[in-house]
Formats: structure tokens, sequence, C-alpha cells
């Protein structure tokens, strides 16, 4: 067995993924905006994640903006016939390469067609809707932009739909409108805000995808995190994402890199095992947090 395989596996949309799939923001240049400095490198990223058993990756087009779709294209194209793609609308980039909102019925559709152009595809796999109400999960309505999305999917551009960056009630309100498979929020051993909605997506079969597992743009920190990794043998984010496997079934991870080396340690952590007492002292690092 491989050490992706180890990771086991859990439904998103209509397929069966291993847990452990790749995300593509780090492709893109400084800060997520513009060309990579090794446009190579990033191509053989995508091949080598591929051909190590990674059938989900994560993606959106205003990651560059656009520059991230066009490299997965030429990396991958034709895709493979078990490979899920996710994308993400709902934000775009400014010229100083800002986050900002792009809700509107107008700006979704044209972001799904985006997306479609430049993955070189006819319908979208997996597309979560991004709420941009606030940097973190917050209370609002998301009934117009879902009812967009669910429009584009009744014309056969998107087969399922997902969210990102609600919370409870948002999901709640979002499967009125469409079936919702897979919630995409911040989340990690030191980030747990979601804990009670993990384990209620869990007793209803719905994936959750963690981003920034590592901690994102400012990486996990922790001597408790160092000091275990050290007695294993692993490095720090092996073990964050050990734990995040050992979490619940229902976790996929993306962690993502732009390097091949950091990529097969990345999917290594699929074989690491972590001991209940382990368990229990990392949760220390939550406590700290």
């Amino acid at each position: 067995m491989s050490s992706i395989q180890k990771s086991g596996t859990f439904t998103l949309g209509s397929h069966t993924v291993k847990r452990l799939g790749y995300g593509a923001m780090q492709l893109a240049g400084p800060h997520v905006f513009g060309p990579p400095g090794d446009r190579d490198a990033a191509l053989a990223v995508l091949r080598e994640a591929v051909s190590s058993g990674v059938d989900h990756i994560d993606t959106c087009d205003y990651y560059g903006p656009h520059v991230t779709n066009q490299i997965i294209r030429e990396a991958l194209s034709p895709y493979p016939k078990d490979l899920v793609l996710v994308t993400k609308i709902g934000a775009r980039r400014g010229s100083d390469a800002s986050w900002l909102p792009a809700n509107s019925p107008t700006e979704l559709e044209q972001a799904v067609h985006d997306n479609l152009r430049n993955l070189g595809l006819e319908v979208l796999d997996v597309v979560n809707l991004r709420i941009m109400f606030g940097m973190g999960p917050t209370e609002g309505s998301i009934e117009a932009q879902l009812t967009a999305l669910a429009e584009l999917q009744r014309k056969g551009l998107v087969r399922h739909i997902g969210l990102s960056n609600v919370t409870p009630a948002q999901i709640e309100e979002g499967r009125r409108i469409c079936k919702i498979v897979c919630v995409q929020n911040q989340y990690n051993l030191a980030h747990r805000d979601d804990d009670a909605l993990i384990d209620q997506l869990a007793r209803e079969g719905t994936a959750y995808v963690p981003f920034f597992p590592l901690g994102g743009f400012s990486p996990l920190q922790s001597s408790t995190l160092s000091r275990v990794a050290e007695r294993l043998g692993a490095t720090p984010m092996q073990v964050a994402l050990a734990w995040l496997l050992r979490r619940s079934p229902n976790i996929l991870l993306i962690p993502g890199t732009s390097s091949v080396e950091h990529l097969r340690e990345n999917l290594a952590a699929a074989e690491l095992e972590l001991s209940a007492a382990v368990l229990q002292e990392l949760e220390g690092v939550a406590k700290a947090a």
C-alpha cells in the first residue's frame, strides 16, 4: 500500500477520493499573485502529486488570477478519469493583489466560465461558493449568491456545490437551496473553532476540507508540536497533517506547496501513527493558541 492510500477515502460529490489531496494556491507568484518564479517547478509538483496517487486538487481562478488554473491544465490535461478538480468562486483580485468580494450573479457566472476556460473543462466537478462577508465566517444570508450558483448547476456547468468560509446557520440555509457536498473553512491543530461543526458534518456524511491546515501564511509554531515531531522522527507539519487525518474521517486535506520535496513530505504524513498519548499531548497546542 502506498503512503497516500493509508490516508483512507471519503465521498466528495459523486467520487470517492483519497483523504490526502493537494492545494494549488502556492503555484502562483508571491502573495498568490502573478506567475510563479519557476513555472517548470510548478508543473513538476502537479505531475508528482498525481503520479503519487493524489486524486483531488483544490484550486480557483482568482489564484494568480488565472495563473494556477492555466498551470494545472498545462501539467495535467487531458486529466486522469479519477481526478477531481475542486474550484472556488465568490472573490476576485484587485490590481494591488487585494482580495475582494465578487458575488453578484453576473460575477459568479463569469467566474464559472473563467474556471472552465482556464482549466479546459466543459463542466466543473465541485465548485465552492466562497462567502466574503468578513475575514472569517460571518453571519448573513447567502441565498442570493447560492441561488445564482445553483442555477449554473441546473444549466449543466457545475456538478456539485460546496461552501467556503461559512457558519453552521449558512450551511443550513444553503441546504434548503441545493445539496452541499463539502464545507471548506479554516481549521488546523491550533485553530479549532469548527470542532462541533466537523462532528456534525461527519454524522451527516458531508466532507469537511480545512484550508490553511498547516497555518497558511503564518505556519504553525508550537514547542509541543516540535517536541512531538522530534520524538516521532517526523516534521512538525507531518504531525499536524497526521493529526487532522485522525481528527475525523470526513476531513479531506489539501496541503499546498510549490516544492516536490515538501509535497513528498506532506504525502508521507499518511503513514505517521499517533498514539493516544500523543493525541492528548497535542491537545495542548489548541489550548496554548
